[in-house]
């Protein structure tokens, strides 16, 4: 995804498989599995860039498609994607693991991203120990 431009590899979930196999069956390019990805060449970093713009766009496209499938009127983005994935990890996964999936140099960062879901966490906290 280009993020601060470090490389990274990660598992795929199992539910992922079947959706992969409809384009592992049409691979050229032996490092790239998506369509908008083929026939780059890897040697000119303009077209590499070029690419994963004209991909990212697509994709938004693809997921602004599937958010109003699901009845979900708010703006659909890469990057609210991300904040989705925060908001529902919350306590699920520790900050410093986190901070990997993300690729945040700084954790001050990642607890940053983070606080922006927490707020409905505390409330709750405030009346566990206010209600009780």
């Amino acid at each position: 995804m280009n993020k601060n431009s470090k490389l990274l590899s990660q598992k795929i979930p199992d539910k992922v498989f079947p959706i992969l196999e409809d384009y592992t069956n049409d691979k050229q390019n032996g490092d790239f599995i998506f369509p908008e990805m083929k026939k780059t060449d890897l040697t000119n970093a303009k077209d590499v860039y070029a690419r994963t713009i004209t991909a990212n766009k697509k994709f938004i496209t693809y997921l602004v498609t599937v958010a109003e499938k699901a009845g979900i009127s708010k703006k659909a983005t890469m990057h609210i994607a991300r904040h989705t994935f925060g908001n529902i990890s919350k306590d699920k996964i520790p900050i410093n693991m986190l901070q990997k999936l993300y690729r945040h140099s700084s954790i001050t960062t990642t607890i940053n991203y983070r606080s922006n879901f927490m707020h409905r966490d505390a409330g709750d906290a405030l009346d566990s120990v206010l209600n009780f």
